[in-house]
């Protein structure tokens, strides 16, 4: 049996994976703040998985993590988890004598990433483009992360598209991330709500202009982070996944639009078919976890497997 946990910063997403690929087991609950406390949900939730049925009483084979913040290469450690109240944690020293299983930590991205390619289908390549308050993707290809020289592959969402937009908190001007993250995108609406994306479009169809315009500048954003991972790593897929794209059919409609002008305006672009190769994660999808739960498998052979056993249930 093998744990996987995507530990956001309002909720953790748990899920039991066992040794034919399938999800077995699965629960969420709120996450909390700072580091003894992101401890003390891992452990919470890995417990409710093993009050499962499903579970109970089978070995856990190891437990994966998927966390946001920066994770020091070859190790357990999390540092800069804002978002989680999290300066400096090392999760394998904390967690793992505890759980007496090996712990294994990955950016939650990456994660989603890796989790999102087995529920595609688990062949071929295809970038997962995280959709959430920031922008940011993960590339895998043949059963494989690819995460870059330095581990930052796939990091579009500072990449500048428009010199003359929107000041972004990286400094620069015209980001993917300050035109179609969510974080952003609120900051600028500057109205309270529970979902400021999602009022955002709603106000835009009722023709408030400021929300037309920060709108477009989401379908903006999101096709040109497409384009990029596709001209860059001429992946197969662009998967959308995050808490944005709960807006569903309205978000993608804006960035297919957006897409098929850049189709219609260039034959090179036309060539690319990217329409076709843009969908939506389907909601509730437990990406990230499962992906988690799949990091300590070996690169390869566990996930086509996992693939196979998912695409057949």
């Amino acid at each position: 049996m093998r744990v996987g946990l995507d530990v956001g910063g309002t909720k953790t997403d748990a899920v039991a994976v066992d040794e034919g690929g399938s999800i077995v087991g699965r629960v969420r609950l709120a996450t909390g703040w700072g580091a003894d406390a992101v401890v003390g949900t891992v452990l919470e939730a890995v417990a409710a998985l093993g009050m499962q049925s499903a579970v109970t009483g089978r070995p856990i084979e190891s437990v994966g993590i998927g966390i946001p913040g920066q994770i020091e290469p070859g190790s357990a450690r999390v540092v800069h988890a804002v978002n989680l109240g999290v300066a400096e944690l090392d999760l394998a020293a904390v967690v793992g004598p505890r759980l007496g299983a090996p712990i294994h930590v990955e950016n939650d991205v990456k994660a989603a990433a890796y989790g999102a390619y087995v529920l595609h289908g688990g062949s071929g390549s295809m970038a997962y483009l995280n959709l959430g308050t920031g922008i940011a993707a993960g590339i895998v290809s043949d059963g494989s992360l690819w995460r870059g020289a330095r581990g930052t592959a796939g990091e579009v969402g500072h990449i500048s598209v428009d010199p003359s937009g929107p000041l972004c908190r990286c400094g620069q001007r015209g980001c993917i991330e300050a035109l179609a993250g969510g974080g952003a995108i609120a900051e600028r609406w500057a109205h309270p709500g529970a979902l400021p994306v999602r009022d955002v479009y709603d106000a835009a169809d009722a023709g408030d202009g400021n929300a037309r315009n920060l709108r477009a500048g989401l379908a903006r954003g999101v096709a040109a982070a497409v384009r990029v991972l596709v001209l860059t790593a001429d992946v197969d897929a662009v998967v959308l996944g995050g808490g944005v794209t709960a807006l569903g059919a309205r978000l993608m409609g804006d960035v297919s639009a957006e897409l098929a002008a850049s189709a219609e305006a260039s034959p090179f672009m036309r060539s690319l078919h990217l329409e076709q190769r843009v969908e939506l994660l389907p909601a509730g999808s437990p990406a990230a976890a499962l992906g988690a739960a799949l990091v300590g498998a070996s690169t390869g052979g566990p996930v086509r497997g996992a693939a196979e056993a998912l695409t057949r249930g």
